[in-house]
Formats: C-alpha cells, structure tokens, sequence
C-alpha cells in the first residue's frame, strides 16, 4: 500500500489515526451526553455541538497561520496535541450535574471543548500541509527522472491522500464502541442496564417538568432497567443515580481520549526526523523574474486562490449535510430506528467501516479510468460525490413518507411507537452512499488543496479547507430543528436538495478548475 509513496506517509498517517481515535470517542457521544449530562434539549445540545465542531476547524484556519508563519509546523503539532490531551482530561472529571451545578459543570465542560478544539486547529491542518509536502518533494524527485516519471508521480497525490484519510477511520471504526461499552460496564456494577430514553425523562422527574403519560412510561423504565439486588426507596434517588451512573461511564471513556492523544504524540516525535517543513524551500531559493513573469505568476495564483475559493464554497454544504451523522441522524437512529440492543452512537462506526472496505474499491475505479486513458479529474469526482450524498437523503425522505412519519418531536410522544420503528438496515444503507460520498470529496479535497495552494502557504490554505468545514459546522444545529418541528421526510429533502443544487454548481464550474489545476 505504501510501496509507491513517500516514506513518512505511514508515520504521519498513524499519528493521525491515534489523535482521530480519541477524537471520534468524545464525538460520537457529544450531542447525545449534553442531553443525557444536563438535560438539555435536542436543539441545543446540537447548537453547542456544531458550535464545537465549527471552532474545531476555525482553529485549524489559526493553526495553519501560527504554523506558516514561525514556519514551525511539528512544533505547532506537538503543542496541539497537548492542548486536546488537556481538554479530554477536563473531560473526563466524573462529577454529578444537579439543578445547583448544572450552569457551573455546563461552562466547564464548554471550556473543556474549547481545548479541545484549539488544540486540534494546531495539529489538524498543519499535518495535512506535512503530507501535501511530502508529495512536491516526492514528485521533485520523479521530475528529474523525465516526464512520464514526473506524471505518475503527480498520479500519486489522490491516492496518497486516500490511504491517509483510510487511517483516520481505522481510528473511528473503533472508537464509537468506547464510550457505550464503558457506560454499559458502569451501569451493570451498580446493577442497572442502559435505557436511551430515561435520562430525559429522570431530568424532567428533577426539575418538575415531566408530563403524566411520561411520569407512567419513567415508571416503568425504571422497573426493567433494574437488575437483581437493585434497590431504591423513591423515584427521586433513582433518577439522580441512574443518571450520575450513567454519565459517569461516559466520562470514563474520556480518559480512553487522553491516552490515545499521548500515543499519537509519540509517534510523531519518534517520527517527525522524517518530515518536511512546508515553507521552507521556498526561503532558500532566490531568483530574479522580469515584470512579465511576476504578472504570469501573479495571474497564476489568482487563478488557483479562486479555485480554491470555488470549490470551499461548494464543500460548505456537504459538510452541513454531511455532518448531521452526528446530529439528526443520531438522533434519527435514537427515535425511529429499533436500536434496543446497539447504541445509538455505535451506529457512527458505520461510516468509518464502510470507507476502510471502500476505499481500494474507490482507488481502484479511479486507477481503471486512468489505466485507459480517461482519467476523472479531482473536481469533477467531488461534483459526483454531492450527487451520490443527496441520493443518502432521497432514500430516508422516500421510506420516511412511505412510513408516513411525522416530526420527531409528534413520534415521541406517541404511545407504543415502538412498534412503527424501522430496521437497522436504514442507518446502513444511508451510510453506504454517505461514505461513497465522502470518498469522492473529503480526501480528495485534500489533495486538490495542496495541489493549488502556494508552497508557503500550505498550512493556510489547508486551514481554508478545514475552515469551509467549520462553516458547514456552524448550520449543523439547523437539522435537529427541522427533524423535530417538521415531517421528517421534509427535513431529509432540504437535505437532498442541498446537495443536489452544490452538484449541478460544481458541475457548472468543472472545466474551469480542471485547467486551473492541469
């Protein structure tokens, strides 16, 4: 796999895998553990948990700077590292939230984010600016081979970024499996078994807020999630216990986070020997050009930063759509899927899966097209890929008006809506084009970035492209409003047709970027 590539991809890869691992046990459970920590509602735990995601790559815009700048980049890596070590510590501090601590333990755990996501802004980016950099070395080298070397070797970059991008989700693959199992454990030692819908109604209980037909249903949850040599004297002790055993084992699984970011700090400073500082030829080299050659070149780059600008824009709105798996769509597997056995968050590991057993599928079709001569350029494969995620949204409206569902919020307080769930075969299907999409956009947006961008401002501009993330980020919270006030078939179409509307600009722009980037 690693054979035709430049010798520090794997090291770069693993360390991002570890940072990835503990990244994706706090993210596969956040949206879910504001809700079950605080008693906050799907809407703003969503609103706090886009907020973070957004400030992730806010942060990797900053990072990319600091980075550029002090042209320090594995300086400004390590200390990311241990600033996300930092907050997953903060994290991980057990303490039960009652109606006294809840504003306190709620600014805590936000600051702790913050951390969290101001040391992922150092690390992200500029490590995907290191791997762009080992590609023009890697291709400098072929260059003075001849021509035909020099081709293949520029065939290399989306590959490359490929088998970086399938180690990313080996670390996701396992870690959506943490948290839960953790909780599980906890609960099973204080002889109580996990019930996603109790935490809610063990808050409302709390603050005096639950409902008649909801105060019978906490009844009898509490009844069988007990098991035998279980005892309590009231509801109202049940509902503080069941609820700080259960968080408690969520905040166990942070300390998970913490040591898989130490682990990734080591191999990167066992490592980084074998890594290149971007930015740093281009400080050593000095060459006069005539006036004509600075207004090519400037012409040049004004092309490429257009380009770049172009194609960020469009990747706002997958992102946005994207990234509802942690949102709408855990919420969507938490209330309309028969989830009693495997927890909702388990249901991310999907993803992760589905790009480690596709992904030489990918690289193989596009190897195919390029083999007989037709090669399928990066920006027209990222205007598929927005075709192939709306088709994930046109399958969950298509089933969810068949179904004749309406909001989430109307589902829930439906009596024995048990018996209207769908399969988990939804959540899979929906994935498996979710994924296929990725895998035509999120690698390979990496690598069109590093291909345009100028040699000096790799970090910047791989901070862009995390930045266009955060954007996409910052409408996640969007989502839950709409799958909780509207038909939920309605909130999966605004989906589709975000996506489809980014496709057909994409495809609009295509010819144009292909000569950018030729």
């Amino acid at each position: 796999m690693f054979k035709n590539h430049p010798k520090g991809l794997l090291l770069a890869a693993l360390s991002n895998m570890g940072e990835r691992f503990g990244y994706y046990i706090m993210n596969a459970v956040l949206a879910l553990f504001l809700c079950s920590k605080f008693g906050l509602s799907d809407e703003t735990s969503g609103l706090i948990a886009s907020l973070f995601l957004a400030a992730i790559y806010v942060m990797s815009l900053v990072g990319g700077i600091i980075a550029d700048r002090t042209q320090n980049y594995k300086r400004t890596i390590e200390s990311g590292l241990v600033v996300m070590a930092l907050g997953y510590v903060a994290l991980s501090i057990p303490i039960l939230a009652t109606p006294q601590n809840n504003a306190y333990l709620l600014s805590f755990t936000i600051f702790a984010l913050v951390l969290i996501s101001v040391g992922n802004g150092l690390f992200k980016g500029n490590l995907q600016a290191i791997v762009g950099q080992m590609y023009d070395d890697f291709e400098a080298e072929a260059a003075k081979q001849g021509e035909d070397r020099l081709k293949w070797a520029q065939g290399q970059r989306d590959a490359g970024f490929q088998i970086f991008y399938v180690f990313i989700n080996v670390g996701a693959l396992a870690a959506p499996f943490i948290a839960p199992l953790l909780r599980e454990w906890w609960l099973k030692a204080h002889q109580l078994v996990y019930n996603a819908d109790l935490p809610r109604l063990c808050h409302e209980f709390i603050n005096g807020t639950i409902s008649s037909v909801d105060s019978s249903n906490l009844q009898r949850l509490a009844e069988t999630v007990q098991l035998p040599g279980y005892h309590f004297e009231n509801m109202g002790a049940f509902c503080q216990q069941y609820l700080d055993v259960f968080n408690t084992g969520i905040h166990y699984s942070f300390i998970a986070s913490v040591l898989m970011m130490l682990v990734s700090l080591v191999i990167f400073i066992c490592s980084k020997h074998l890594f290149p500082t971007p930015g740093k030829k281009e400080a050593v080299v000095s060459q006069e050009y005539t006036e004509a050659e600075k207004a090519t070149m400037a012409k040049e780059i004004k092309q490429r930063i257009s380009a770049l600008f172009a194609v960020l824009g469009i990747s706002v709105f997958f992102w946005f759509s994207f990234h509802q798996n942690g949102q709408s769509l855990s919420f969507f597997a938490r209330d309309f899927v028969q989830t009693d056995k495997i927890a909702p968050e388990i249901w991310q590991a999907v993803n992760p899966f589905f790009v480690i057993v596709l992904t030489p599928v990918i690289m193989w079709v596009f190897s195919f097209f390029t083999k007989r001569g037709n090669p399928i350029s990066t920006p027209r494969k990222i205007a598929y890929g927005m075709g192939i995620a709306g088709l994930a949204y046109l399958l969950l409206a298509i089933v969810s008006m068949k179904c004749g569902y309406p909001s989430a919020e109307t589902f829930r307080a439906l009596e024995n809506n048990g018996e209207l769930k769908l399969g988990p075969w939804i959540l899979i299907v929906t994935y498996f084009f979710l994924t296929v999409a990725e895998l035509f956009i999120s690698p390979l947006g990496l690598s069109f970035v590093s291909k345009v961008a100028p040699k000096h401002l790799q970090g910047l501009c791989q901070g862009l492209w995390l930045g266009a993330t955060a954007v996409g980020n910052c409408l996640l919270w969007v989502g839950p409003l709409m799958y909780n006030k509207w038909p939920i078939e309605y909130c999966w179409l605004v989906f589709m047709a975000v996506c489809v509307i980014s496709m057909a600009v994409m495809f609009g722009m295509v010819k144009w970027l292909e000569r950018v980037t030729a």
